[in-house]
């Protein structure tokens, strides 16, 4: 019997998209396909190239051609991705991001420019296109972090303008007020200073297509939170924090910021950061020396998702001191666990986005 294109698009309806809830077919993520004979080739368009739901999704559709149109079929799955977005589109630097997300945390100390640093570069090595804008203005990070430190921004021409050009580290596109003060040098800048200063690393850096521009904030809930709700359209915000109850009281605080109706911007996960101590030599070992699980209940307790469980180990404050993210390491159990952490942070993102369509 024949194989046609219209008996693989039936068969492929009986595969869903396990986030969006909905088959692929009439999500249109089938593309290109060709038939010779037995020979049947597609691509499949995720929402994500960091999908942790990616080899299911292939098996299922291999699946069902085996199943629905000729057990003998030689399959040819292109798994691929094209990043989802809401954001309006608009004249400034920024019109060509597709998605921005807000890191941030009730308190200092609880490891967030470690988290953003790690989930900017764990998105990079999954196939994304991203940029971290470290809006920290009164202790930026993030140009120690990404081994930047003699580095800078450099010229662009934007719409006629001279604008930024970011710095590109580890694949990431980068700009942080670290550039431009001395390492003995305080950012001294008062409430409207320091929110112009953030403006500007915004609006005045050519960001280019990015699927996700991660934003490094500082802790709390003062000017530099509030500026950045109101000058950027934000896709969603990842809250970091310690399993500690006083780390765990200010986190509330964080989220409550973010959920105010003028504010209005979707939690997209917590992460609990330190969740447990392994020794380097003992790593099958863990200490719950900050409690165990606090960030879990909480996010159990607001409905919002634990997007991931970072493990306390040296190498991680070595890496990030090194000017080399821990998320390059591999196999280690923490570079497992942070880019686990930002395929479920993409995931969450693409869920946003798919309900703001059918809102």
């Amino acid at each position: 019997m024949e194989i046609t294109v219209q008996k693989v698009l039936d068969a492929l309806k009986y595969v869903d998209d396990p986030d969006l809830k909905k088959d692929l077919v009439t999500l249109n993520m089938i593309k290109d396909i060709e038939i010779n004979e037995k020979n049947i080739s597609f691509s499949v368009v995720l929402t994500t190239p960091a999908c942790p739901m990616k080899d299911m999704i292939h098996n299922a559709c291999m699946n069902a051609i085996l199943h629905y149109v000729d057990k003998e079929a030689k399959v040819k799955i292109n798994m691929t991705s094209n990043v989802t977005s809401k954001k309006e589109k608009d004249d400034t630097t920024l019109r060509d991001v597709k998605n921005i997300i807000a890191v941030a945390s009730g308190k200092g100390g609880v490891g967030k420019s470690t988290i953003a640093a790690n989930l900017a570069v764990a998105l990079v090595r999954q196939g994304a296109k991203v940029g971290l804008v470290d809006a920290d203005i009164y202790g930026p990070s993030q140009h120690i972090m990404f081994g930047a430190t003699d580095d800078g921004p450099g010229t662009a021409e934007f719409n006629g303008q001279r604008k930024m050009s970011p710095v590109i580290s580890y694949g990431v596109k980068l700009n942080s007020i670290g550039f431009m003060a001395g390492p003995n040098q305080a950012v001294a800048l008062r409430g409207p200073m320091a929110s112009k200063a953030l403006s500007q690393l915004f609006y005045e850096t050519v960001w280019g297509e990015l699927d996700y521009l991660i934003v490094d904030l500082p802790p709390g809930t003062g000017d530099i939170q509030i500026s950045l709700c109101s000058q950027v359209p934000l896709t969603g915000a990842v809250v970091v924090c310690t399993p500690q109850e006083v780390a765990i009281s200010d986190a509330r605080k964080g989220i409550a910021l973010f959920q105010l109706p003028q504010v209005n911007v979707p939690i997209l996960g917590l992460v609990e950061n330190m969740a447990w101590f392994t020794p380097e030599e003992l790593p099958e070992n863990k200490y719950y020396i900050f409690g165990k699980d606090g960030v879990k209940h909480l996010a159990e307790e607001l409905n919002v998702p634990l997007v991931a469980q970072i493990p306390l180990v040296q190498s991680v404050r070595e890496a990030s001191d090194a000017g080399r993210p821990a998320v390059m390491q591999e196999t280690t159990p923490q570079a497992i666990a942070f880019m686990e952490m930002a395929q479920n942070v993409a995931q969450q993102v693409a869920i946003r986005n798919a309900e703001v369509v059918t809102a």
